[in-house]
């Protein structure tokens, strides 16, 4: 089936499903398929169900004129993303990273929202199968796109790039991260420059200037900059995160400007200056930039503050490497606070290095004299040797613990890789 039909039959019914269980009417059903589903399957349940059509790859489950044969789902979702971003004709900005993406996908949009019509990645939706998702997912209506893109292998942003079409970039910072895929540092580097590279005399850079990796990752491109340096566009001076992050703006118009986040961690600067160089770009005024971003609350357990009726958790239990892992725990160290309590997961996808780093990790906590640690994860059980560490092989097993030690009156700094859940111990906490 042609690409023209295709995306004829989108404009009529311009909502795409995956799944059977999130059937909209009128909506077009992909049957994607994966390591332990095949969405062909399930065809036939989602018209019945109420979609218009359904997209499939093997010719058994054709068994309707709703049912439309393709070579490939997935390539025909993404060429039909690229088809509608092409339609839509509006500025996309594409933001990657190893840390700080979904956060700073947030605080971008809740800041350009306030002038455009904005449409931004929903959760974390960065992959080959969620940026196409994002991209159908803006409409007429729709100004501004703002596409989060993650990675794990090389080649990957570029493969997203050359679906999403960005107009304008962003790099967060470049950290050890999946190095199963990359390889490593230097894969993770080059793979998210692809950013950079795509964007060469097609866009814009925005570019921290203290961040020396991402300086050398520069083409001879047009950016626009901000940090501390002098040559920044764009400045912000870092007051204080106790808890709390506070930002220092200098403005023209109105003098010292202060910006009191709801994000926890000195590490959520960056994020949240990106922000602000965004807006300031865009032409936003610095007070409703201000707005913007003391309206925004973190959720799904990123840079959280959360107060129990015992304790006080810094939630930040959604992913983890080694650099993102560091500035966590460094944070958290620097609080002037008694009483903390560190529970720290796994870092999954490290390769070779996982061990060394885990132990880095151990050496780091010692050096900053953090004494009450919890650890949790094969890695960690496998290397602590630190009496002060109670390791776990499973969260649950350091759920009984809890509940039987009744921990309270600590600050507790919660942070591991996804596939730890860590965030199961909170109800103990």
């Amino acid at each position: 089936m042609s690409k023209s039909y295709i995306y004829s039959l989108f404009e009529k019914y311009p909502v795409v499903v995956t799944d059977t269980r999130k059937i909209v009417p009128n909506s077009i059903f992909f049957a994607l398929k994966g390591a332990n589903f095949n969405g062909n399957k399930f065809a036939e349940a989602a018209i019945q169900k109420g979609c218009k059509y359904a997209i499939v790859d093997e010719k058994e489950h054709v068994r309707s004129e709703a049912c439309i044969l393709v070579e490939d789902v997935l390539t025909c979702l993404q060429e039909l993303a690229k088809e509608h971003r092409r339609s839509l004709n509006i500025p996309i900005l594409a933001i990657t990273g190893t840390n700080g993406k979904t956060t700073t996908k947030e605080l971008v949009n809740e800041v350009l929202k306030r002038k455009f019509s904005t449409y931004a990645t929903q959760g974390n939706l960065n992959n080959h199968i969620g940026v196409p998702l994002t991209l159908l997912a803006m409409t007429k209506e729709t100004d501004f796109g703002i596409v989060e893109m993650g990675a794990n292998h090389p080649e990957e942003i570029k493969f997203l790039c050359e679906i999403c079409e960005p107009n304008f970039g962003l790099i967060t910072n470049v950290g050890k991260a999946h190095l199963e895929g990359f390889g490593s540092f230097e894969g993770v580097k080059k793979t998210k420059k692809e950013l950079y590279d795509y964007l060469q005399g097609k866009g814009k850079v925005f570019v921290n200037r203290d961040n020396q990796h991402l300086l050398g990752m520069l083409n001879d491109q047009e950016i626009y900059s901000y940090g501390n340096s002098e040559e920044a566009n764009s400045k912000a001076r870092f007051l204080q995160a106790e808890p709390y992050l506070i930002l220092e703006l200098r403005s023209a118009k109105i003098g010292k400007l202060y910006i009191k986040t709801k994000l926890i961690g000195g590490y959520n600067y960056e994020n949240a200056l990106a922000a602000v160089t965004i807006g300031r770009y865009f032409n936003i005024e610095e007070i409703v930039i201000k707005e913007a971003l003391e309206a925004y609350e973190p959720s799904n357990n990123r840079s959280q503050l959360k107060k129990t009726d015992r304790n006080v958790l810094f939630l930040d239990a959604y992913n983890a490497n080694p650099s993102s892992m560091n500035v966590a725990i460094t944070n958290f160290a620097n609080l002037k606070v008694k009483n903390k309590l560190v529970i720290l997961g796994d870092m999954l996808e490290l390769g070779d290095d996982s061990e060394k780093e885990h132990l880095a990790l151990i050496d780091l906590l010692d050096e900053k004299g953090l004494k009450k640690v919890y650890l949790v994860g094969n890695i960690f059980s496998k290397v602590n040797t630190r009496s002060n560490c109670k390791t776990f092989k499973l969260v649950d097993e350091l759920g009984t613990e809890l509940k039987q030690e009744e921990v309270k009156n600590y600050y507790i700094l919660i942070k591991g890789s996804r596939g730890i859940q860590l965030e199961k111990v909170i109800e103990e906490l």
